[in-house]
């Protein structure tokens, strides 16, 4: 009944990794595992019977790589996870191919407003979260309850279809600031800026053709590219996703 967990250190795989328990077999490169070198694909599939798949983080263009692992890994069942900012995500398009197969697509995720190494985070604690978002619109979801239907997705029948993974409500950054400062009693704001702008700053910390994708990211939610709200946590797991105030509540500490 193993699973393999590609990203199982990270912010949904671990928590994917600790709902499987024992079934759980991470993936990573202490573990023997990378994306780059395709001979390392094989020992880790090895005695598998599902895959949770996030495809190698920073790429432009990371089909290759997945298509490359999917020759290998055959007719297991595979979970992607991808984004709710994807309308075709040519891994996804890999996906369906396969007999069993999920491909979710959560909103950006409750966690980055407490990661040490995201800017949104870093933002807060500086008291200013400066993005090209404008107005628009979130339904930030927290990385538990997507680890919920992705285990759902692994364990029981095939899903065989995209889930979009949002939180119970829409927030712009603003809206959010507002509710940490309720929370906590530190003052937080929201700076909206232009994409271009966004971009420089991305591109301080990563290259800048992805700096350019990320800001442009934020101009689609400015746009209204997240503003929605669905039930697939409730459907999937039976329960309600957890709001952005109950998160914000449990991690206060953390600012």
């Amino acid at each position: 009944m193993t699973v393999l967990v590609i990203g199982g250190t990270g912010t949904t795989g671990s928590r994917v990794a600790h709902r499987l328990g024992a079934e759980a077999r991470i993936a990573s490169r202490r573990t023997g595992f990378d994306w780059y070198r395709p001979e390392t694909y094989a020992p880790v599939l090895d005695g598998t019977r599902a895959v949770y798949l996030i495809p190698p983080v920073g790429e432009i263009d990371p089909a290759p790589h997945v298509e490359r692992f999917l020759d290998v890994s055959g007719d297991r069942r595979v979970v992607l996870l991808s984004s709710s900012a994807v309308q075709d995500d040519p891994n996804a398009r890999l996906v369906r191919q396969l007999p069993e197969w999920t491909v979710l697509r959560p909103s950006w995720f409750m966690q980055n407003f407490v990661d040490d190494t995201h800017p949104v985070a870093t933002g807060v604690r500086a008291g200013e979260i400066v993005t090209a978002t404008g107005d628009g619109r979130v339904a930030f979801v927290d990385a538990d309850d997507i680890a919920a239907v992705a285990v759902a997705a692994l364990t029981g029948d095939p899903h065989n279809t995209e889930h979009v993974i949002t939180g119970p409500e829409a927030l712009s950054y603003a809206d959010a600031a507002a509710i940490i400062t309720g929370h906590t009693g530190v003052p937080v704001r929201h700076r909206a800026v232009s994409a271009a702008e966004m971009a420089e700053r991305f591109a301080g910390v990563v290259p800048a053709e992805f700096a350019v994708m990320l800001a442009a990211l934020d101009e689609a939610i400015a746009g209204g590219a997240e503003d929605r709200v669905t039930s697939t946590v409730e459907d999937v797991t039976g329960r309600s996703p957890r709001s952005f105030g109950a998160f914000v509540a449990a991690h206060r500490d953390r600012w």
